[in-house]
C-alpha cells in the first residue's frame, strides 16, 4: 500500500445517500479472478444513464469523490474499494460510511474522510459552481481545504488508522513492523513445538 499524506485534486459531487456496495460495483463483477480492471464496473448500472455525474466530461480526471451519508453500506466487498481506486479516486468524502466499507478503505489506501453534512453540501456547491475547484485532504493535519473558497474543516481519524495511511501500511505491513519480535520468538520457541 502506498503512503497517503496529502490528496489534492478536483472532485465529483455524488449527491446520493445510502450508496451500497452493489451500486458501487455490481455483483457480476465479483466473478473476476484478477484484482484489476474493476474501474469499468464502478457504478456501471448508473453510468448507463447519460446524465449520471461520472459521465459528465467536466469531472473527468477527478481524484476525490464527495458523496452523501451512509456511503458503502451493504455487503462487504473489497472490490468496491478497488473499483473506486482504479477509476482514479484517492479519497472519498462523506458524512458517514459503513463500518465494513471504511475498514476496507483503510486496508487498501483509499482515504475515507468524514465531514458534517453541511460541509459536504458546501463542497457540492463549490464543485458544481466550478468543476476545476481543487480540494486538499491533508492526512497529517486531518483537514479538508478549498483554499480558493476559504473552506477548511477538520475530520476525525483514530491514530492507528492515520499511522497506517501516513506509513503506507496494510495488514501485512503492520505485521512486518514486528519482524524482529517474531524472529526472536521463533528462535526461542521450544523445539518440540515445531513438530
Amino acid at each position: 500500500m502506498k503512503s497517503v499524506h496529502i490528496v489534492t485534486g478536483r472532485a465529483v459531487p455524488l449527491k446520493r445517500s445510502d450508496v451500497d456496495t452493489d451500486q458501487i460495483i455490481p455483483a457480476e463483477w465479483l466473478k473476476r479472478v484478477e484484482r484489476t480492471g474493476f474501474e469499468a464496473g464502478l457504478f456501471s448500472t448508473w453510468r448507463d444513464d447519460r446524465s449520471f455525474v461520472l459521465n459528465d466530461e467536466k469531472y473527468s480526471g477527478a481524484t476525490i469523490l464527495v458523496a452523501g451519508p451512509s456511503f458503502g453500506v451493504g455487503s462487504s466487498r473489497e472490490h468496491a474499494v478497488w473499483a473506486i481506486q482504479q477509476y482514479g479516486f484517492d479519497a472519498v468524502i462523506a458524512p458517514s460510511f459503513s463500518d465494513i466499507f471504511r475498514n476496507n478503505c483503510t486496508k487498501n489506501g483509499l482515504a475515507p474522510v468524514i465531514l458534517p453534512q453541511a460541509a459536504v453540501e458546501k463542497l457540492w456547491e463549490l464543485i458544481e459552481a466550478d468543476s476545476t475547484t481543487e480540494i486538499t485532504v491533508d492526512m497529517e493535519r486531518l483537514t479538508v481545504e478549498v483554499p480558493s473558497a476559504g473552506f477548511k474543516e477538520s475530520f476525525p481519524m483514530d491514530a492507528p488508522t492515520q499511522h497506517r495511511f501516513l506509513n503506507g501500511l496494510d495488514d501485512i505491513g503492520i505485521t512486518m513492523t514486528h519482524a524482529d519480535d517474531i524472529t526472536s520468538y521463533e528462535k526461542n520457541r521450544p523445539a518440540w513445538l515445531n513438530k
